[in-house]
């Protein structure tokens, strides 16, 4: 038996309990966990913004040793850090066959199985496909990536789903340049990895811009060169920032419509407005027709960083031990399973970067 965090049910208060793991069968992997991220996606499942099957152990951003592996697997070994890679590619579908491996359409098939059980018996999903808020979990083998040398093991959980989208976020789907101008709205984990993959793209001006004025130091240090308060003239602020043309590049971190309208609106003429937060299907935005001719901006989505991971995390691992980008500095909390209610508390609130739970 291994402690967990189980979603019982969509909306239930998470219940902490043990669990009972099978031993990994051919093409699987057991892993012991170091740390895992709370991060707003687990929030999001936990109240049903995103749905999952439950009953479920959630967690999908989280790193451990190998325990034990399955036949046929011979990337890791007992022994080995590992990344838990919670949408891991078939390399067979229409996406993967044309490189967008992070849309991979049987990404999420490992969520429908059978992950483990309670003490009575009770069968539990694995929640995007890891289970990572669990002492130990039992994986298939494209969720494991090796942990690059130099990494230290405990904050290597991050770069499972916060760093790989917010580095993605900017290198791959907005793809600044040096010398633009990026203005990130949320100063959550997501967005402080973004603020930081701006200062490593070389960009000239930074604004991030938060709800809660406590975050300035916070952001300053992960790359920002100005800070703003949200309020209904960010975006006129920005302007202002920006010699009155807008940003070059706006990262919408929240998922909500009136940040994605404000992301847009403070994004200069041709720029490039990237939305990365998960909002619900009640978040309409709405644009009009004139307004899409005359400002010629673009518009995206972001999933998962449009990442390669197997790709991007050596990259990654380099910044990292050049010192050009600093996961300690993501990490405001780090507890224990039985705090992961307050730090989902503390999303909602605003408050905080990046929780870890540290095993």
């Amino acid at each position: 038996m291994v402690r967990a965090a189980i979603l019982p049910a969509v909306g239930a208060p998470l219940e902490i309990t043990g669990i009972e793991l099978p031993e990994p069968g051919p093409g699987r992997v057991r892993v012991r966990l170091a740390a895992a991220g709370v991060c707003h996606s687990d929030l999001s499942l936990s109240n049903g913004t995103m749905r999952v099957p439950v009953p479920a152990v959630l967690g999908h951003e989280g790193a451990g040793t190998v325990v034990s592996v399955g036949e046929g697997v011979t990337h890791v070994a007992p022994g080995d850090g590992v990344v838990l890679n919670w949408a891991p590619s078939c390399g067979s579908c229409h996406p993967c066959s044309i490189g967008e491996v992070w849309l991979c359409a049987d990404a999420l098939v490992g969520a429908a199985g059978i992950h483990a059980r309670t003490a009575d018996g009770t069968e539990l999903h694995p929640g995007l496909n890891v289970g990572a808020f669990a002492e130990e979990t039992v994986v298939a083998a494209n969720c494991v990536l090796p942990l690059p040398d130099g990494i230290p093991l405990t904050d290597a959980a991050l770069l499972g789903c916060a760093v790989l989208t917010g580095y993605g976020a900017v290198h791959h789907s907005a793809r600044v340049r040096a010398g633009e101008s990026v203005v990130v709205l949320g100063v959550g984990g997501v967005g402080l990895a973004v603020l930081q993959s701006a200062r490593i793209a070389g960009a000239s001006t930074v604004i991030a811009v938060d709800v809660s004025p406590e975050k300035e130091a916070l952001a300053r240090a992960a790359g920002a060169t100005e800070y703003l308060v949200a309020s209904g003239t960010t975006a006129k602020e920005v302007r202002g920032l920006t010699g009155g043309r807008g940003a070059d590049v706006a990262v919408e971190c929240v998922g909500r419509a009136a940040t994605i309208r404000t992301a847009w609106d403070a994004t200069r003429r041709g720029g490039r407005t990237t939305v990365v937060g998960i909002g619900g299907k009640d978040q309409q935005v709405t644009f009009n027709a004139l307004e899409l001719f005359h400002w010629g901006r673009t518009l995206s989505g972001c999933v998962y960083g449009n990442s390669d991971p197997a790709k991007d995390l050596p990259v990654l691992a380099e910044h990292i031990r050049a010192g050009r980008f600093d996961l300690g500095a993501m990490v405001t909390e780090r507890i224990g399973l039985d705090g992961i209610p307050a730090a989902f508390e503390n999303m909602l609130a605003g408050r905080g970067g990046r929780a870890l739970v540290v095993f």
